[in-house]
């Protein structure tokens, strides 16, 4: 958190935002710099170094904003309400090579961020020593576990892909903790998404980094009475839910600073394997809506000042 500290206090300046919507987005972010100086080459060994663009809270639950005293009179009267902590806080997950955001009442992520590049994706690492786990740094309450899976017709579905973390078997032990999935359509998982993830990794070649973003998404639906509703399907005696989609915002970081947006959204089913990906394109503006984060704009909150929106962004 003191990472993340430094930077909202740092005073930065976005150079050029473009945005171009149609049959998917574009979008072109001209890379982060302080005032009169030329565009940052960050090395980004650390991924929280590039945590604005996902939303984190920077109070842990179950603690205080300051220390209660018993009598104390204070001048915020939120401090004696909250004395005895919140009851709970986004739950980060920081792990070898992935950052996740844990749902506690989904028994799945909220989100989960990983960084692509070429050393990330080359090893020895087989996923055949792996195994699915239920993660013990989560509340047994809140955990899904193997056998909820079990029967379900759903995959486990990986969010944070294995074969994205060859580089050390560590790193990717850590993608099949179940935390890291989400009940996904098996055909879905072994074909189109499967597609997805390949892609991302593809990217690599050309681009100096490429951070994942993927996470389920619960969209409403018109029913027959035409009224609007949100229904999705859970598993095993835990009720994992079972997400309506998926998102992945993939964020393309070119040597020269600039970065460019993509953003995907999948049903939950079948999809045909030789559909172009392109068709799943949407604006991330949607998926920020629909999953309740923040991307671009939040990137833009946090500078101090903005220049002016290039021409493509106007």
């Amino acid at each position: 958190m003191k990472t993340m500290n430094r930077i909202l206090n740092s005073k930065w300046l976005v150079s050029g935002v473009s945005l171009t919507l149609g049959t998917g987005i574009g979008a072109g972010l001209v890379g982060l710099k302080k005032a009169n100086e030329s565009p940052i080459r960050e090395t980004l060994s650390d991924i929280y170094k590039r945590i604005p663009i996902i939303p984190i809270p920077n109070v842990d639950a179950a603690t205080d904003l300051s220390k209660y005293h018993t009598g104390q009179v204070g001048t915020a009267r939120a401090t004696e309400i909250i004395k005895y902590g919140f009851p709970a806080l986004t739950h980060i997950k920081n792990r070898e090579s992935y950052v996740l955001s844990y749902d506690p009442r989904n028994r799945t992520a909220h989100w989960v961020i990983e960084q692509l590049n070429i050393p990330n994706l080359t090893g020895e690492s087989d996923r055949k020593c792996s195994e699915f786990k239920e993660d013990d740094s989560v509340h047994v309450y809140h955990r899904a576990t193997n056998w909820d899976y079990k029967g379900s017709g759903f995959d486990r579905g990986h969010l944070a892909a294995a074969a994205n973390h060859k580089w050390n078997q560590k790193a990717m032990d850590e993608t099949f903790y179940l935390s890291n999935t989400a009940p996904q359509n098996p055909h879905l998982n072994q074909k189109a998404w499967n597609g997805l993830e390949k892609y991302c990794r593809s990217l690599t070649r050309h681009y100096q980094n490429v951070f994942v973003c993927t996470g389920p998404l619960y969209l409403p639906r018109t029913e027959a009475d035409g009224k609007m509703y949100v229904k999705y399907q859970v598993i095993g005696k835990n009720n994992v839910a079972v997400p309506t989609h998926f998102f992945k915002v993939v964020i393309l970081e070119k040597r020269s600073g600039e970065v460019e947006l993509r953003s995907y959204v999948m049903p939950n089913a079948p999809v045909d394997e030789n559909t172009p990906l392109e068709r799943f394109l949407v604006p991330v503006e949607s998926i920020e809506r629909a999953s309740g984060l923040l991307f671009v704009p939040n990137i833009m909150k946090r500078t101090s000042s903005l220049r002016a929106i290039t021409a493509g962004g106007k």
